[in-house]
């Protein structure tokens, strides 16, 4: 007779509620907001902020793979197995035959999507598990406002039919660039990924209103959500309550309170 108490069992996140709807995740876990809180402040440059970055994603990645992979039944005998035949553990584990891609959103995600594509060859199989590259850039006017999103080019390793396609970028504020990643991918005639996933450290309202209207089937995983440029009244209003209210870029399109230029401090390259 073997352990039932391991099959089936639910996976429970750590979020906050809020009125976004469905796909949208805003873990409420007090390590992780630890941990961005300290990056977020000024003082934090290399080497300290590869350190966060790294420890954040890995706790978040793993948060991902358990709420949306999927599961089959497994039986393992264990090394007792030799003294008695009782020694067979049965439960649910992550199915290791699916497919996933990471994609790196140079120059901010470059980081991050190797912490995902690393911890996912551990998990999966690894030759079910790729990284893609794909290099963009904001495009900005006279002012420094952004006006849209180049795309100077990539290295898209095949297709992603039924694969889980997940896309760790740490900033989400316009959205702009991560909606373009979204449509290259979407434009692949050969099949449809299985579930296209989001991961950022920090995200907007603004960032979550251009997901619905370009990409209504993304779901979305954030750290923190920072709408630092909305009214008092809004502020202190449930998440999500008031939407078309609620803001969180300054004037130059920037995430209040945000965390500055996370790709140039990661990079050591301020350009």
């Amino acid at each position: 007779m073997l352990e039932h108490a391991y099959h089936g069992y639910h996976y429970r996140l750590p979020e906050l509620p809020h009125a976004y709807g469905e796909g949208v995740h805003l873990l409420a876990d007090p390590v992780l907001l630890s941990q961005l809180a300290r990056l977020c402040r000024p003082e934090v440059v290399q080497p300290e902020i590869t350190t966060l970055v790294r420890d954040i994603y890995h706790s978040l990645v793993r948060m991902v793979v358990a709420n949306e992979l999927p599961r089959q039944r497994a039986e393992v005998k264990t090394r007792m197995y030799e003294s008695t035949e009782r020694a067979v553990w049965s439960g649910d584990l992550l199915d290791e035959s699916v497919r996933a891609v990471t994609v790196n959103i140079a120059r901010a995600g470059s980081l991050p999507s190797q912490v995902v594509f690393e911890t996912l060859v551990h998990l999966l199989r690894p030759a079910q598990v790729r990284q893609d590259h794909v290099y963009m850039a904001r495009v900005t006017d006279d002012h420094g406002v952004v006006t849209g999103v180049s795309l100077s080019g990539s290295k898209i390793g095949g297709d992603v039919a039924d694969a889980f396609v997940l896309l760790p970028d740490p900033m989400g504020a316009t959205g702009g660039s991560l909606s373009k990643t979204i449509a290259l991918y979407k434009a692949d005639p050969r099949a449809a990924p299985r579930r296209i996933i989001s991961l950022h450290l920090i995200i907007t309202p603004e960032f979550i209103r251009r997901m619905r209207q370009d990409h209504p089937d993304v779901v979305i995983y954030a750290v923190r959500l920072d709408r630092g440029m909305s009214s008092t009244a809004v502020l202190q209003s449930p998440l999500g309550a008031q939407p078309e209210a609620e803001s969180g870029l300054n004037e130059i399109q920037y995430i209040v309170p945000g965390a500055g230029g996370v790709g140039e401090i990661l990079n050591n390259s301020f350009v």
